[in-house]
């Protein structure tokens, strides 16, 4: 009983801390005294608490319950939940929650979460920001959940106004969101933050699935987290190792990933227990944290100029490695927390992520010290924002990334890094085309190449040549331009070089997972890469093209959404083998859209309406391309 007594006071203690910006321990500690209190007394009241109490005297009550969310570190408990129904999933934000009504188009009043019951009004607060639609299109009264996070190059701005009118420094991006919603004045810095919206709640409006409700939110000028909707636990699997890399590498913070049952009949149907809703269930990465010390701090340079630091640290074990090297993101973090050699610092591992830093726990004597020349050429850097930027097209460094990119995501598998080094030092080649302009005595020059390895190099660079255009893309090193989003740009009809060439940003912007500033950024390096495409055409390459069946459907423009039976990868290959042009929209020049619903309140579906484009379903699509159909 003593236990139980004091683990309830540790979390009442450690709860309050966390929503008011000023936690003491890390997320991992606090659900381990939530786990170990289940465990000992399951029906606990505390578990049950919600966000935080409201102590402001501007408290306002929620038209229905801010709940908390049921989470799991297991990937089994995970995949039992979801067991055979279709569920989408979206990152789990580090912030802090908000709702937002709005009325007669305008907004009435924005609440955080407080207490579940009781938010506080931040509506002063909340105008503020640029992500938030002063306006919507919908007379009706509607609420609007989201949260409110800072990224990390607005961290780096807000650290400095911050500085700059005499205020405290801001400790962490999570924290900061709770302290500057949570300040008396300075209301204009809250410009400086960010929202997603995750929610829409209305009684005028009728939606059969989450993804209708994310998509009339994008259609109200809302920003929405990256989503996707899954069906089986392969693909689950993929977003689970890219949620990783996004924490290792996002611009903002998340501390895990939520998954939601698709079908709102079974939100209705489930409900929900005091504490969360049992048609959602947030996935975290089981955490381990430990102190060490910084033995040095290396600065890399990437293919884009950029210089990555990376911390040289004691060695500690930590979830079940021996770690003794730790992310420290970019310039804006190192100048953030003044770090510098000697400092014992406080570092996580979650899962398999890349180590991170997470706080200073105690500084050293030593200055604070950061290149003023590139480490590569010698050149002066310069400060962009919050990164550190060796601008010489020409710095060794940049050179050799971009090539060994290129080498990786081309698939010239037996040129190493190390073969690279060698090649550049030679003067063998000096750009990603020279490589194919070399003859196999060009090859033999190098260290223990002989006439069979000669061949072999010569054989995998010219097999390179003919590849599929989403994979060209992503070898290029294009900024904003993985795999994943190259697919995206492809699928929706850009295929060829030449439609790639002419891509603009409203094109982009029509594309899931692009925003305005990834569509511009995406563009601008496209743009400079102009010369690397007709040259690396020039030395011959061709792009493989599908051998394409005339059907029904060959350049028929069709739009999908809504609810399918087939997984949408699944359905997106069989129209693309069709012949068939996918578009993102409905416009008046899309011949088709595809969804099993027969009714929807979706954009899409009433504009296919309005419009009189036929609206067909998956039984119908399998009949025009002369197929069976059996529903999965």
């Amino acid at each position: 009983m003593n236990r139980i007594s004091e683990l309830e006071k540790l979390i009442k203690h450690h709860k309050s801390l966390y929503y008011s910006g000023r936690p003491e321990i890390s997320d991992t500690k606090y659900d381990a005294y939530e786990d170990e209190l289940r465990a000992l007394d399951p029906e606990n009241k505390t578990l049950e608490l919600i966000g935080s109490k409201v102590s402001s005297s501007d408290k306002v009550k929620h038209d229905s319950k801010m709940l908390s969310l049921n989470k799991t570190y297991k990937i089994e408990d995970l995949i039992s939940w979801v067991g055979d129904k279709k569920v989408i999933s979206t990152y789990k934000i580090d912030g802090v929650s908000c709702s937002i009504i709005y009325d007669k188009r305008k907004i009435e009043i924005a609440k955080t979460r407080g207490d579940g019951t009781f938010g506080e009004n931040i509506t002063s607060k909340v105008i503020w920001l640029d992500s938030v639609p002063g306006m919507v299109d919908i007379e009706n009264k509607i609420e609007v959940r989201g949260e409110l996070y800072c990224t990390e190059e607005s961290f780096f701005k807000l650290s400095d106004e911050m500085t700059a009118r005499g205020l405290e420094k801001p400790t962490s991006q999570r924290n900061i969101v709770a302290g500057l919603i949570g300040r008396k004045s300075d209301g204009d810095l809250c410009k400086y933050l960010t929202f997603k919206a995750f929610d829409l709640i209305t009684e005028k409006l009728e939606f059969k699935t989450e993804m209708e409700k994310k998509e009339k939110l994008r259609s109200l000028n809302f920003d929405t987290p990256s989503l996707e909707l899954h069906k089986d636990r392969k693909s689950i699997e993929r977003v689970l190792e890219e949620t990783k890399e996004f924490m290792a590498e996002g611009d903002y913070q998340i501390d895990g990933i939520v998954f939601s049952y698709n079908e709102l009949s079974l939100h209705e149907e489930l409900g929900s227990t005091a504490h969360h809703p049992r048609y959602k269930m947030a996935f975290k990465f089981q955490g381990e944290s430990k102190e060490t010390v910084i033995n040095d701090i290396v600065w890399n340079v990437s293919r884009n100029g950029t210089l990555t630091p990376v911390g040289n640290v004691k060695p500690v074990d930590l979830s079940g490695a021996k770690i003794s090297r730790v992310t420290l993101h970019n310039y804006g973090l190192v100048k953030q927390y003044n770090l510098k050699k000697g400092d014992l610092i406080e570092i996580v591992r979650s899962g398999e992520v890349i180590p991170k830093f997470i706080q200073v726990i105690k500084e050293s004597n030593n200055d604070f010290e950061i290149p003023v020349k590139c480490p590569s050429c010698g050149e002066k850097i310069k400060v962009v924002d919050i990164r550190l930027k060796c601008e010489n097209g020409e710095c060794p460094a940049q050179i050799k990334e971009e090539i060994l990119n290129f080498v990786v995501k081309i698939g010239i598998d037996d040129i190493s890094s190390k073969r690279i080094d060698e090649m550049l030092s030679k003067k063998i080649i000096k750009r990603i085309p020279d490589l194919y302009r070399k003859t196999k005595a060009d090859f033999m020059s190098l260290d223990k190449v002989k006439d069979k390895l000669a061949d072999k190099f010569i054989e995998a660079i010219n097999n390179s040549k003919n590849v599929d255009i989403t994979t060209f893309l992503s070898a290029l090193g294009i900024s904003g331009g993985a795999y994943n989003k190259c697919e995206k740009v492809v699928n929706s009809g850009i295929d060829t070089v030449e439609k790639v060439q002419s891509l603009t940003k409203d094109q982009l912007l029509s594309i899931e997972g692009f925003a305005e500033k990834s569509a511009i950024e995406y563009l601008k390096s496209l743009k400079d890469k102009k010369e690397l495409i007709e040259e690396l055409e020039s030395v011959g390459f061709s792009f493989k093209k599908k051998n394409i069946t005339e059907t029904m459907l060959t350049k028929k423009k069709v739009c999908i959404t809504g609810s399918l039976s087939m997984k949408r990868n699944d359905i997106e290959k069989i129209l693309r083998d069709a012949g068939a042009i996918m578009v993102s929209s409905v416009t008046k020049n899309t011949d088709y859209l595809l969804t099993n619903d027969t009714e929807s309140n979706s954009s899409k579906f009433k504009k296919a309406q309005t419009l009189s484009i036929p609206i067909i379903n998956e039984k119908k699509l399998m009949e025009l391309l002369g197929e069976p159909f059996e529903e999965t």
